[in-house]
């Protein structure tokens, strides 16, 4: 009987705790995204010198009793799953745990503390606790897009990192011996390669032979290609991922956590855990 109680408790904490179906649960996710964003904003009040000086203590306070509500309300997730495990390396169970961390790790190394804004992170939620399930389900269909397509990115990125090295290396061959030229050696040649063929193009090292600009006026242009290729691989598959798309709902399996699943789902489809 107690036994029962117990499964029931942990339940109904797993229902607030993590789906936003219920009256109970959107409250939690709202009031602990309000939260969340205080806590943010202690944190950028506290990194202006100004502002710190006059309310140093208040802050701190605050910080810490913000801190304290992470902790609770982590426990209670860990509580409420059957395999906590799960919980602990799931993305939002690390994003969860790293926001509680750099409090208590300022203890020792005080600058760690201002690490606290990837709290910010955890507003991820915010796309099932409003009932925006357009951008949820969008959120979905591009994390299908981009495993789709990973072999795809993974081949590619291989071929870009071959075409630095190489121009990299004719670069330092055309260039290095230039006595106003930057490029000293073949890893400043790539860092270059790769900065202009992203098209960032720091400026800190530039060509002056016409053969080594002439050469950098090809690596630019290639860029434009390089910046197209990844984008059209993952639009492709978020388009064959999108027209399969279905109506989802907030469910967590309470067996695997896994989320986003179909409205008409009885079954987790990672795990096969029966979902309320």
């Amino acid at each position: 009987m107690e036994k029962t109680k117990l499964n029931r408790r942990k339940d109904r904490i797993f229902e607030i705790i993590f789906e936003a179906d219920t009256y109970y649960g959107k409250l939690f996710d709202i009031l602990l995204l309000v939260v969340i964003m205080i806590s943010v904003g202690l944190v950028m009040l506290e990194s202006v010198p100004m502002i710190n000086a006059k309310h140093h203590k208040l802050l701190v306070i605050l910080e810490w009793i913000v801190t304290a509500i992470f902790t609770v309300e982590y426990g209670f997730r860990l509580y409420c799953v059957r395999k906590p495990w799960r919980y602990f390396f799931s993305f939002y169970g690390i994003i969860d745990l790293l926001s509680i961390l750099p409090t208590y790790l300022g203890i020792i190394y005080p600058q760690t503390k201002y690490l606290s804004s990837i709290r910010i992170l955890r507003l991820f939620r915010i796309f099932r606790i409003f009932g925006l399930t357009q951008f949820n389900r969008g959120g979905y269909t591009m994390l299908i897009a981009l495993r789709k397509s990973r072999a795809k990115i993974v081949v590619f990125l291989a071929f870009v990192i071959l075409i630095v090295v190489v121009i990299g290396s004719i670069m330092y061959v055309v260039e290095g011996k230039h006595p106003e030229s930057g490029f000293t050696s073949i890893p400043i040649s790539i860092y270059w390669a790769i900065v202009t063929l992203t098209t960032v193009g720091y400026g800190d090292i530039a060509p002056v032979t016409s053969v080594g600009k002439f050469l950098a006026s090809v690596v630019m242009i290639i860029g434009y290609g390089v910046i197209a290729v990844p984008t059209g691989i993952v639009s492709a598959e978020a388009m064959s991922a999108n027209l399969g798309e279905s109506k989802r709902t907030t469910q967590v399996c309470q067996n695997c956590h896994d989320q986003n699943h179909e409205e008409a789902a009885n079954y987790c489809k990672t795990c096969g855990n029966p979902l309320k």
